[in-house]
């Protein structure tokens, strides 16, 4: 059944709001903003600054407070301080003492939050924050058993490509890029100049861009086409370099360029000798790759997977253990991750204080060093031995393998996750560092969104009164590698 009703335009000067009316504790935002240590790292976010210098910067809860609004939400900056203003939830999360109708601050500011906030100190507050949860847990377990802990838990080792937002190169492409943006820096540095160098130096562009397009707009072209079109866009690059050369010492001086300008042309310069020895040696592949004009650190990562054996961004190799994921390692360059197995088990045994029982890996990390560390530290390490395989394999073992593979497969859903609902499958940040930023949030925000589950699943088992029932739900389903995965979403 539905009641009419008379509608009326209220205006918002007429809309009331009661003044008694508080923030509900259960909020997600009130829940998350208790989880987060903000005052533990003002001190070192504080010593970015000068003292002295400068005008008052945004405090680190607002700006830590804003770039994970914006990740959990995947929204733009424009969009981050438009919510922020809208939500007297957002404004609390942020650290505001009020409720305002005014902007805390410009979305430009995102940028210079990404790089000053930086993903070492996100990474510290991951740990910092999945060690106070863990803890408690250690607690209620001593409580339990008074067994000295010798090793214990498990521990998920992989790796990921994180891939950039750039136009997937091909090698006449990014030549005709290149060539575009010398064209750029000639108009530029000539403009004004004509009474001191004379006549501007020719770059047939026109003629260039045909000779582009005739390869470029064919569906399939030969070999042979390609090649005489790399070469013909050599030419034309070639010959604006050497016209800028002769600028320069004509008395033009490169300051006329901006930063931004001035490093495109460095780049330029490095991306035709990469191309031009490669079109000499007929090889395909160079050390320090450049595929981006604008962003020249991301390199190709040949990963090999079924529909995308390249991919173009940075690689990432994480560690995850009672449900938490740790970003340990992240390079724009390519890297063999079986190399840092030792070195996340030992930061695991530097967190937890104790060495995990099992660690669950794939075939690339079962070298013969890795295995030999595990067994010296008394870890079993999930996979086949080396050697003859058995030729008969018991049921037991073959249970006990299958279960094996089913907990290495969180780490493929946590990468799910990432990349399906925090944006981890394409990094819109340009530079290198708000890069390294951006991904360090996302799984700071993944853990964040674990904690959230737990501690909104606490107050339903309060609420509903079935508080113990459901906590050894919980703990069977953690131990039982078997579950299916809709079960483990509440670990």
């Amino acid at each position: 059944m539905y009641l009419k009703t008379q509608q009326s335009s209220i205006s918002a000067k007429n809309f009331v709001i009661p003044n008694q009316i508080q923030l509900d504790e259960n909020n997600r935002w009130v829940v998350m903003a208790q989880l987060i240590p903000w005052q533990e790292f003002e001190d070192k976010y504080a010593s970015i600054f000068d003292e002295k210098l400068g005008a008052p910067a945004k405090p680190f809860r607002m700006a830590l407070g804003a770039l994970i609004i914006q990740q959990i939400l995947k929204i733009t900056d424009r969009e981050t301080v438009q919510y922020i203003k809208e939500s007297h939830y957002l404004q609390y999360f942020i650290g505001l003492k009020e409720l305002t109708n005014k902007i805390p601050f410009n979305s430009s500011m995102m940028v210079y939050f990404r790089k000053r906030i930086g993903s070492e100190i996100i990474d510290k507050i991951n740990e910092e924050i999945v060690l106070e949860e863990l803890k408690k847990k250690e607690e209620i377990e001593e409580k339990e058993s008074k067994e000295e802990i010798k090793n214990q838990g498990k521990i998920i080792l992989d790796a990921s490509c994180t891939p950039a937002d750039i136009a997937f190169p091909t090698d006449l492409g990014l030549l005709n890029k290149a060539r575009l943006q010398t064209e750029k820096i000639i108009d530029k540095l000539h403009e004004g100049e004509a009474i001191k160098v004379g006549k501007k130096p020719r770059t047939s562009r026109e003629i260039a861009r045909k000779e582009y397009l005739k390869v470029a707009k064919k569906r399939k072209p030969r070999k042979e086409e390609r090649e005489e079109a790399i070469k013909v866009q050599l030419k034309y690059i070639s010959r604006n370099l050497i016209s800028i050369k002769k600028l320069i010492l004509k008395g033009i001086s490169l300051s006329k360029l901006s930063k931004k300008e001035y490093k495109i042309l460095l780049v330029v310069t490095e991306v035709y000798r990469q191309q031009k020895e490669m079109y000499e040696k007929k090889e395909n592949r160079i050390d320090n790759r450049i595929v981006s004009i604008t962003q020249p650190h991301i390199r190709p990562i040949v990963r090999g997977k079924a529909g995308s054996a390249v991919e173009f961004g940075g690689k990432i190799s994480v560690s995850i253990y009672e449900n938490y994921v740790f970003l340990d390692k992240l390079s724009w360059d390519n890297f063999n991750e079986s190399k840092h197995l030792i070195e996340q088990v030992e930061k695991y045994y530097q967190l937890m204080g104790y060495y995990p029982a099992t660690i669950h890996v794939d075939q690339i990390y079962r070298t013969r060093e890795n295995r030999k560390y595990c067994k010296e530290k008394g870890i079993k390490m999930s996979g086949k031995p080396l050697g003859r395989p058995k030729k008969n394999v018991s049921n037991e073992e073959k249970k006990e393998a299958r279960e094996n593979e089913l907990i290495r497969n969180r780490v493929e859903g946590k990468f799910g996750e990432g990349k399906r609902r925090y944006g981890l499958n394409k990094i819109m940040t340009k530079l290198p560092s708000t890069s390294m930023t951006v991904i360090s949030l996302i799984f700071l925000v993944m853990n964040l969104s674990n904690l959230l589950k737990q501690v909104l699943l606490i107050f339903l088992c309060q609420f509903s009164g079935i508080k113990e029932i459901l906590r050894e739900s919980i703990k069977l389903n953690y131990k039982n590698p078997s579950i299916n995965q809709e079960k483990l979403i509440f670990v």
